[in-house]
């Protein structure tokens, strides 16, 4: 039982297990129960206080009703009025309800009084009619008893003192008071057990599960919700069966959106993997962010280009089968790779057994010249580490030259990162009309290099759609060679 009430009590007080405002329905119902029982209880309370102060009263007109018995009594014996009503007065008591008493005559008129006079009216009281007055402080308590008492005769008004009757109706209702208190509090205490076992805790259970299972479903596990165990077959339990049908429900849509969403993070990372490996970064970002059908391209004063081609590769694939021939070729382009990654150049495209990259785009570098020549060292002395079928290595032309070029990305499929322009179409031809194992480079990169290399002037050479031109050849030995790094 004490059990109970600590319980019942914990509802209507905050607690540390229970944030505020989870009590605020216990007291809402337990408010409105308790005032509804005072109430009620009022209500029945008034007309109960009104029969018990008629009946106290009536209490007094039994005492005033000896006076009566006694003038009806020397009346019928014919005494004397007068002497009976001296002698009733003389034998009341000091301590008597009787305070005073006026005979009158049926007409209202005074015969005799002594005491507190009465101040009831007692003109036009019929013959059978018994009138009462309680005075406005309700300290006095008059009665008239009709003529009919007296043969007729005479008319009697009594004074009672009404104070005991006004302290035993204060006494009463201070009792009921209580009373009705004391009813209103075990009614309340009873009925707040009951919404306990039956409503509040429950709803508490589901409030708790409720939030738990926010939690669960951001953390993606299953908890155990506790208003599932009531094993209830009511109302609230049909409410808990559904909180966790929906709680499975929504839990599957959250899983499958996050895969979904998974799928699409990886698809997209992938994208943009490949996005990036086909084109330069920046330009990659650039056509992410952009609209649709817009042409990317920009002029850039001065880029160095450097084409390479392996040497005699047609009739290699004559003799390779094609699966061997493009994992060679990988092999090779994938070592070229690894250096232009590490001189931060750009690779531009691979043409067959031809390489293209550029150096001072897209984001601009003064020693471009530099890192390209670097670069085509490189290239020679790593083509040599891989081998033909013949056993003899790999041997490569390359062309280099410096000039302004456009740079960018058109069209709206297979997207590439291309150069056009003059300077392009000479490194091309510098290539093309190079040496076996020689690094042939136009005046305009000499110019740039001549300072950090050793070279050869080719003289000039007959380009196809460009005339004759002055070519250099570098002729450093690879020890002496000076790499950007």
């Amino acid at each position: 039982m004490a059990g109970l009430l600590q319980s019942s009590v914990g509802l209507l007080r905050w607690s540390k297990t229970r944030p505020p405002g989870s009590s605020r329905l216990s007291r809402q119902i337990v408010a409105w129960v308790f005032f509804s029982l005072l109430v009620i209880e009022g209500i029945i309370f008034v007309p109960s206080y009104l029969r018990r102060r008629q009946v106290e009263l009536r209490d007094l007109e039994q005492v005033s009703e000896e006076l009566l018995f006694a003038l009806k009594a020397s009346a019928m014996g014919g005494q004397d009025i007068d002497t009976v009503f001296s002698l009733v007065q003389a034998q009341l008591k000091p301590d008597s309800v009787v305070r005073g008493a006026a005979l009158y005559k049926p007409d209202g008129t005074l015969l005799r009084q002594f005491g507190d006079a009465p101040d009831i009216d007692v003109t036009n009281l019929d013959a059978e009619e018994m009138r009462r007055q309680l005075n406005e402080g309700r300290s006095r308590y008059d009665v008239a008893w009709p003529s009919n008492q007296f043969q007729g005769q005479y008319v009697l008004a009594v004074r009672h003192d009404a104070t005991g009757v006004q302290q035993a109706m204060v006494r009463y209702a201070l009792a009921i008071a209580g009373l009705v208190v004391l009813i209103s509090l075990f009614v309340t205490l009873v009925t707040i057990l009951v919404l306990e076992r039956l409503l509040i805790n429950p709803l508490l259970y589901l409030r708790d599960d409720l939030l738990a299972a926010g939690e669960a479903a951001s953390r993606d596990n299953d908890p155990d919700f506790h208003s599932l165990s009531l094993n209830r077959n009511d109302e609230l339990g049909d409410v808990a069966k559904a909180f966790r049908q929906m709680f499975e429900r929504v839990s599957h849509e959250i899983d499958e959106r996050r895969q979904v969403e998974r799928a699409l993070l990886e698809a997209n990372a992938r994208s943009e993997r490949l996005l990036h490996n086909v084109l330069p970064v920046s330009i990659a970002e650039q056509l992410l962010n952009q609209e649709t059908g817009m042409a990317i391209a920009s002029r850039f004063d001065e880029a160095t280009i450097l084409f390479a081609d392996i040497v005699d590769f047609t009739g290699l694939a004559a003799e390779v089968p094609p699966t061997q021939l493009v994992q060679m070729l990988d092999d090779i382009f994938s070592a070229f790779d690894a250096i232009a990654d590490r001189l931060g150049l750009e690779k531009i495209k691979t043409i067959g057994d031809a390489y293209m990259v550029v150096g001072g785009l897209p984001t601009p570098q003064n020693d471009h010249a530099n890192r390209v020549m670097a670069m085509a060292i490189a290239m020679l002395k790593a083509v040599k580490t891989f081998h033909r079928q013949d056993g003899n290595p790999f041997c490569l032309r390359i062309g280099i030259n410096t000039g302004p070029v456009v740079a960018g990305v058109i069209g709206t499929k297979k997207f590439s990162y291309d150069l056009w322009g003059d300077a392009v179409n000479i490194a091309s031809r510098l290539e093309s009309h190079g040496l076996v194992d020689r690094i042939q480079v136009s005046e305009t990169t000499y110019q740039h290099l001549q300072h950090l290399y050793s070279f050869e002037e080719r003289g000039c050479i007959d380009l196809k759609g460009r005339g004759l031109m002055r070519t250099y050849l570098y002729c450093g030995e690879v020890g002496d060679e000076r790499v950007v790094e």
